[in-house]
């Protein structure tokens, strides 16, 4: 595992993106499995940048999402696919088509949650999967439990991330309850791991995450059986992990 510490929230999308970048230069037709959320917004800004500016192209890249909150339409302002292109997707040369996300609005769950498998398995394993951290540990909406869920599934949203996540709604009773997520093999099947955390507020669950035991309660502690993690973070984020003093690798 590796860990590169960033001063800043901007300097570590900034690596992050690097790493992302990267990984498109050198095979320009890959998978990319992504993330939403707060963190990874400035990593997308500044490809976006560069891909604007010429120095990358995502015209042959193919990109599957972890996760969509059910209940919400395409077009909802809080739908990951609309935080996906109004962020990402529109402001790069990708081509729409190439773009995968769970359906929200589906009728079956079970339905939709094999046809996203199926998609995942035709898209092949991602070169690279970027992950944020939530507060519980969680990645995607795999939250904790007594087993971890392989496949994609429904899951219903626990109190800490419902209200997590009502900063980005009008108020907490407009946030969703369930949502679909890509389940721990999915996130697994990547090549490649990267992870970027901000804020002293996901301290304590980094530290728990790359740290304590590997378990279900702590989703993102089956990353340290994944043979290529990358863990980017800022000065804060990485504070509690660094007084384990765990012998991981530090850039």
């Amino acid at each position: 595992m590796r860990i590169y510490e960033e001063a800043d929230y901007r300097a570590m999308c900034r690596r992050a993106a690097n790493i992302l970048s990267a990984c498109v230069i050198l095979e320009p037709d890959c998978v990319l499995g992504l993330a939403t959320g707060s963190t990874p917004l400035g990593i997308y800004d500044q490809l976006a940048q560069w891909c604007a500016r010429g120095d990358l192209s995502f015209a042959a890249v193919h990109s599957v999402n972890l996760d969509e909150y059910r209940g919400l339409a395409p077009q909802h302002p809080q739908s990951y696919r609309y935080f996906m292109q109004s962020h990402f997707f529109d402001r790069i040369d990708i081509d729409p088509a190439n773009t995968e996300l769970p359906d929200g609005l589906a009728d079956d769950p079970a339905a939709e949650c094999i046809r996203y498998d199926t998609v995942l398995r035709r898209a092949g394993a991602p070169a690279l999967q970027l992950l944020g951290l939530g507060h519980n540990g969680h990645i995607g909406f795999n939250e904790p439990a007594d087993a971890f869920a392989l496949g994609t599934h429904l899951v219903d949203l626990t109190a800490s991330t419902i209200s997590a996540n009502t900063r980005f709604f009008a108020s907490e009773g407009e946030v969703p309850r369930q949502a679909y997520t890509m389940g721990i093999a999915g996130i697994l099947s990547a090549r490649r791991v990267l992870v970027a955390v901000s804020g002293a507020d996901k301290a304590d669950a980094v530290a728990r995450s790359f740290a304590g035991p590997v378990t279900p309660q702590v989703p993102a502690s089956i990353l340290r059986l994944h043979p290529d993690v990358t863990l980017v973070g800022d000065t804060a984020a990485l504070a509690e992990l660094k007084k384990t003093g765990v012998p991981f690798e530090r850039v």
